[in-house]
C-alpha cells in the first residue's frame, strides 16, 4: 500500500481510502495504491469493496503535472481493469467532484453512490482532449449515445441527481455519512448476492441509432469547435462504442487520446489551464498577505455595465447598493437587471426563487450618503475623467476609513482618479468586460500607491463572484485595450489596401476568432469608436485618416453598425445575418484613391500576420515595460476578455508556436513593404528572435 491509499476490513467490507490531498489526483503513486489494495484484497476476508476518498473531494482527475512525461506503470487504463475484474463488487462513493479520470475510476466499478452535492462530468476538451481510459466506451453505454455526447463535449460537470437519472449512478443517499452509508449498500449488495455489474458487458443496438446520426453531429460540432479536433474524435470515439467491441472501442479511444494530446490544440489548452493559475498570483506579494473583509458593495452607475456587475455580487450572495443620479435612472436600471434575470429564469437556467432573493440583495439611491458603511465600491460610470474625479472625490468624503474604491474604468490612470482622493493606497481598477455578469475576465489595475491589501482583497473577491483575474500596471487602455488598438487599426487599412470586410473578417474566422474585427464593431456599433476618436481630438491628438476614414465616413453616414441594420455590412432585420454591400466596397475604393493607396490582392496569410503580429508586438512593449507580470497572464487577458481562440493558446503563446524569429522577421518586411509608422519590433521581442528564445523562456528567468 502507498501513502496515499489506506486499506481496512470493516463488518467484511473492505475499505480503500485514498488521501491525496488537495484533490486526489490520480498521480503515479495514486495509481499504485490503489491497484495494490484491490489486488490484496482479492485474497482476504472481505465480500465487497468500497472506495472512498479523503478530503473534500472524490478523485477530482488526471495529475496533469505528468502530461507530457513518460509514463509510470501502471496505468489509468491497467488500474481501471483491475477494479473491473475483481471478484468482489466494488462501490465508488463520491464527494465533491468526481471529473476525468476520477470519473472514469468510479465508472470501472460496480456500483457507485454518492451525496446529492456531489457532481460527475469528464472535462477533458477543455483541454484539448478527450476521455482516455475508457470513459467514452462506458458512458454511451450507461446513459445513450445522445447524453453521452453532450456530456462529454460539453465538458460540463453535472448534479449526483442527473448522473442518477442517466443511470451513471446508482444511488444517491441523503446522509453526510457517505463512508457509513458506502459500507451499508455494499453490505446490501452482499446480502443480495448481486451481480457484478461490468459496464464493458452492457451492448449498444446499433440499429437504435439513426442513419447518418455520428456523421450529423460531426457536422454540428465542426461549427462550433473553432479550430479545435478533440470535439471531433470524441464522436468518433462514441460511434466506436457503438460499432466495435468494448476492447476494439478502447483501443480507438486510445489512439484518438493519444492523437488529441500530441495536437498544438492541446498544448494550447494545456498552456492555457495553467497560465489561469499563475495570473492569480501577484509576484512579491505574500501568500499571507491580509484581506479586508468584504460584505457590502456599492456600485456608481446604473447603465449596462453597472448592473452587470451588480449582479455579479448578488450572484455570489453579496448585498450590492445601486447608486444612479436621479430615481427614473435607478428604476431604469433596477429594471435592466430584472429583465436579464427574467430571461435566464424563461430559459432555465435560474428558478424563480433564486431570481428574487438575487433581486432581493440589490437596492438602491440617489444618494451618495448612502454609502458611509459599504466595504467597496465600484464607480462605473461614463469614460470621461473629469466625471470619474469628481465622483471619487465625493466617495472619499462618504466612505468609511479602509473602504475600497474601485474605477472600472476601460482606459483612463488610475493614479489620477487616486490623485483625486485623500486615500490613494484604498483606491485600485477593477475592470470588468461587457456583459459584466457573463464575461469572465477581471483586470485588476493596480496604481502606484495602491495597498498590498487592497490587490490581496480584490483579487479574492473577484474569484469569489466567479472571475478570472489579472494584474496589471497602468498605462493607457491596461493590457487588453492597449493591445487592441494595432488590431484594430490593421482592420481598418487593410481595407484600403485591397481587402473586402468580408475577405478580412473571413480571415480572421478562420484563424478562430468567433467574429471578425469588422463585424465586431458592427456589433459594438462604430459610434463608439468615432466619438472616442472625437475625444481625442478634442484633446490635441492627431489621427491618421488612413487608420479610421472608412469608419468614420459610415458612421456619417447613419450606418452605426447593426442597430441601424447597416454599418460594413447590412443586416437582416429579422435574422440579423449580414451581407456584403456594394456600397461600401465602393466607399473604401474612394477613401483609398484619395490617400494615394494602390489597392492589390491580398492573401488571407497576410490578414491573420497584419492583424495578430500586432497583438504580440504590443505585447512584448507591455512585458518588457513590466504592465503585465508574464506571457501567460496576457493570453488569460485575450482568451477570457476577447475571445482569442482557445486551440491557439493566446498571442504569446502563438507566437511561440510560430516562432519568434518568423514574427519578428514578418513585422520587418512590412515595416519594408507597408512603412514603417506602424511596423517596429518591440526591443524585446527582436532580441528573443536573435537568441532563438521564446516568450516563456524569457518568463523563467525573470521568476
Amino acid at each position: 500500500m502507498s501513502k496515499v491509499v489506506s486499506y481496512e476490513l470493516i463488518d467484511h467490507i473492505g475499505v480503500i481510502t485514498v488521501d491525496n490531498p488537495p484533490v486526489n489526483a490520480l498521480s503515479h503513486a495514486l495509481r499504485q495504491g490503489l491497484q495494490d489494495a484491490v489486488t490484496a484484497a482479492q485474497s482476504d476476508s472481505s465480500k465487497a469493496l468500497v472506495l472512498l476518498c479523503a478530503g473534500r473531494t472524490f478523485i477530482a482527475g488526471a495529475d496533469i503535472t505528468e502530461f507530457g512525461k513518460p509514463p509510470q506503470a501502471p496505468s489509468l487504463p491497467d488500474v481501471l481493469e483491475t477494479l473491473e475484474n475483481s471478484t468482489k463488487p466494488i462501490v465508488a462513493a463520491i464527494h465533491g467532484t468526481a471529473l476525468g479520470g476520477g470519473f472514469e475510476t468510479a465508472l470501472a466499478c460496480h456500483y457507485r453512490c454518492a451525496l446529492p452535492s456531489a457532481k460527475v462530468g469528464l472535462p477533458e476538451v477543455k483541454l484539448g482532449i478527450l476521455p482516455g481510459a475508457g470513459g467514452t466506451q462506458r458512458v454511451p453505454r450507461l446513459a445513450g449515445v445522445e447524453a453521452a455526447l453532450e456530456l462529454i463535449i460539453s465538458g460540463n460537470p453535472i448534479s449526483a441527481a442527473d448522473a442518477g437519472a442517466m443511470k451513471l449512478i446508482d444511488r444517491v443517499v441523503q446522509t453526510e455519512d457517505l463512508k457509513s452509508a458506502a459500507i451499508a449498500y455494499a453490505q446490501e449488495l452482499v446480502a443480495l448476492s448481486a451481480p457484478l455489474k461490468r459496464v464493458r458487458d452492457v451492448q449498444i443496438d446499433p440499429n437504435s441509432i439513426p442513419e447518418g446520426f455520428f456523421d450529423a453531429y460531426r457536422r454540428k460540432v465542426a461549427a462550433r469547435a473553432r479550430g479545435q479536433i478533440a470535439q471531433d474524435r470524441i464522436v468518433s470515439c462514441v460511434e466506436a462504442a457503438v460499432t466495435q467491441s468494448f476492447d476494439e472501442g478502447l483501443q480507438t479511444e486510445r489512439e484518438l487520446f493519444m492523437e488529441c494530446l500530441q495536437s498544438p490544440q492541446s498544448r494550447a489548452m494545456r498552456h492555457a489551464f495553467f497560465a489561469e493559475r499563475e495570473a492569480a498570483k501577484i509576484k512579491g506579494l505574500p501568500a499571507d498577505t491580509p484581506v479586508r473583509d468584504i460584505r457590502q458593495v456599492a456600485i456608481i452607475g446604473g447603465g449596462t455595465m453597472g448592473g452587470g456587475i451588480a449582479m455579479c455580487f448578488a450572484n455570489a450572495g453579496i448585498p450590492v447598493t445601486l447608486l444612479e443620479i436621479n430615481d427614473e435612472a435607478l428604476e431604469r436600471g433596477l429594471g435592466i437587471i430584472r429583465k436579464n434575470y427574467t430571461i435566464t429564469v424563461q430559459k432555465g437556467r435560474l428558478s424563480q426563487q433564486e431570481m428574487d432573493s438575487r433581486m432581493a440583495l440589490i437596492d438602491g439611491t440617489t444618494s451618495y450618503g448612502d454609502l458611509s458603511k459599504v466595504d467597496l465600491v465600484i464607480e462605473a460610470v461614463f469614460e470621461n475623467p473629469d466625471i470619474k474625479k469628481e465622483v471619487f472625490a465625493k466617495l472619499d468624503a462618504v466612505c468609511k476609513p479602509g473602504a475600497i474604491l474601485a474605477s472600472n474604468t476601460s482606459y483612463q490612470n488610475i493614479d489620477d482618479i487616486a490623485a483625486a482622493t485623500s486615500r490613494p493606497a484604498d483606491v485600485v481598477g477593477m475592470h470588468f468586460f461587457s456583459p459584466a455578469n457573463v464575461m469572465k475576465l477581471l483586470e485588476v489595475v493596480r496604481g502606484d500607491k495602491t495597498a498590498d491589501d487592497v490587490l490581496s482583497t480584490v483579487m479574492k473577491i473577484g474569484k469569489k463572484i466567479g472571475k478570472v483575474c489579472v494584474l496589471s500596471r497602468v498605462c493607457y487602455g491596461f493590457i487588453g485595450n492597449r493591445m487592441l488598438t494595432g488590431y484594430g487599426r490593421q482592420a481598418h487599412m487593410l481595407l484600403l489596401d485591397g481587402a473586402t470586410p468580408a475577405q478580412v473578417d473571413a480571415a480572421a474566422e478562420a484563424f478562430g476568432m468567433a467574429m471578425g474585427p469588422l463585424a465586431v464593431g458592427d456589433l459594438a456599433g462604430l459610434d463608439i469608436g468615432y466619438k472616442a476618436r472625437q475625444a481625442r481630438e478634442a484633446a490635441g491628438d492627431t489621427l491618421d485618416p488612413a487608420t479610421h476614414c472608412v469608419a468614420s465616413a459610415l458612421v456619417e453616414m447613419g450606418r452605426l453598425g447593426q442597430k441601424t441594420g447597416a454599418g460594413y455590412y447590412t443586416y437582416d432585420p429579422q435574422t440579423r445575418a449580414r451581407k456584403s454591400d456594394p456600397e461600401v466596397e465602393a466607399l473604401i475604393r474612394e477613401h483609398a484613391q484619395k490617400l494615394g493607396i494602390r489597392q492589390r490582392e491580398i492573401s488571407d496569410e497576410e490578414i491573420v500576420a497584419r492583424l495578430f503580429y500586432p497583438l504580440i508586438n504590443e505585447g512584448a512593449l507591455i512585458l518588457e515595460e513590466g504592465v503585465a507580470q508574464r506571457p501567460g497572464d496576457i493570453d488569460i487577458v485575450y482568451l477570457y476578455g476577447y475571445a482569442f481562440p482557445a486551440s491557439r493558446g493566446g498571442p504569446m503563446f502563438y507566437a511561440d508556436e510560430v516562432g519568434l524569429k518568423t514574427v519578428c522577421d514578418t513585422i520587418e518586411r512590412f515595416a519594408r513593404e507597408l512603412g514603417p509608422d506602424y511596423w517596429q519590433p518591440a526591443p524585446l521581442l527582436a532580441r528573443l528572435a536573435e537568441q532563438g528564445s521564446t516568450f516563456a523562456q524569457w518568463s523563467k528567468t525573470q521568476e
